[in-house]
């Protein structure tokens, strides 16, 4: 599957780049991942495995990441998890409600609770 975009309000989530003209390093770094490059391309993987969908929660006027969501699927259900830079937890419980309608919606996924904290 190709990454969806998905409209959360006032943010918007995307799939995680790090190419010439938008990269999440950066921010990554700033959410305690180990190794960022490789985590976006592990994320480009999952996205076509279907096997762990990660979004970033951005900014819409300039796409930098503040949060990041994800869904791991086992096939018939799903768990979310998620972690947001110091000051953006809003931006991350506003992803919550349209990351889980995705999963059920289009992926045919029962989304298991509650909804953990941390970056998977």
């Amino acid at each position: 599957m190709q990454p969806v975009e998905i409209n959360a309000g006032t943010w918007y989530l995307r799939a995680l780049r790090a190419d010439e003209r938008i990269t999440d390093v950066p921010a990554l770094s700033l959410l305690q991942v180990d190794d960022p490059t490789a985590y976006v391309a592990a994320a480009e993987r999952d996205w076509e495995s279907e096997t762990r969908f990660v979004w970033a929660i951005c900014i819409p006027t300039t796409g930098e990441l503040i949060a990041l969501i994800g869904l791991t699927s086992d096939g018939s259900s799903g768990r979310l998890w998620g972690e947001a830079r110091d000051g953006y937890d809003e931006a991350l419980d506003a992803a919550i409600g349209p990351v889980s309608r995705f999963a059920e919606g289009a992926l045919d996924l029962a989304v298991e609770q509650p909804f953990s904290r941390g970056i998977g």
